[in-house]
């Protein structure tokens, strides 16, 4: 990645984080941030966002968590508020699956 790219991407930590717990919904904060590249405090507030908006439910399983993804919840911003959460991942989904 090129300095002029390196400080802005398209999607925020919070997609990322999303799109994450869509591929392992049992994903520990630990791997989150690894995966995201951001803090684990960082994972904590965006999963706690994300509940309290309503896109995602956490159950604790033990020691663990597992969270659950609304995909019939639209998106926040009203530039894709026609779009799901549910859409969003699945377009993430179809385009990983054609690179392969």
């Amino acid at each position: 990645m090129s300095e002029a790219t390196a400080g802005w991407h398209f999607l925020t930590n919070h997609a990322h984080v999303l799109l994450c717990i869509s591929e392992d919904p049992d994903m520990t904060v630990r791997d989150l941030a690894a995966h995201v590249g951001i803090t684990e405090r960082a994972v904590m507030r965006i999963i706690g966002d994300l509940d309290e908006g309503g896109m995602i439910e956490r159950t604790r399983e033990g020691r663990r968590n597992h969270y659950e993804i609304h995909r019939d919840q639209p998106l926040r911003h009203p530039v894709e508020a026609h779009c799901t959460v549910g859409d969003l991942i699945e377009m993430f989904r179809a385009a990983l699956q054609n690179a392969r």
